[in-house]
């Protein structure tokens, strides 16, 4: 699993315009079972996927398709890790890890 940490490097009236191309580009993933959970960070400055693929070349991949990535909104922070642990309800996060 990926934590993925975006951070705008533009002004939010330029990312406002690919609002929604970005939007089409996470359905995308999550209709695929790759994206587990996303959102804007706040303040906003930036937003967070979690991800679930089984290694960072496909990550990147991934990533390079995405609209803020292509017009050079944001930098990329990847963060690999291993759910040991989960709240109750979440159980299904260990579950879904590849392997």
């Amino acid at each position: 699993m990926f934590i993925v940490s975006l951070t705008y490097k533009v002004e939010l009236e330029k990312v406002d315009q690919y609002i929604e191309q970005h939007v089409a580009y996470l359905e995308k993933y999550y209709s695929l079972g790759k994206f587990i959970a996303s959102g804007r960070k706040v303040p906003r400055t930036g937003g967070i996927i979690l991800a679930n693929v089984s290694n960072r070349e496909t990550l990147d991949a991934m990533l390079s398709e995405d609209p803020f990535h292509i017009a050079g909104l944001a930098n990329y922070e990847v963060t690999e890790f291993i759910p040991t642990m989960v709240g109750e309800g979440f159980e299904n996060i260990k579950r879904c890890i590849l392997k």
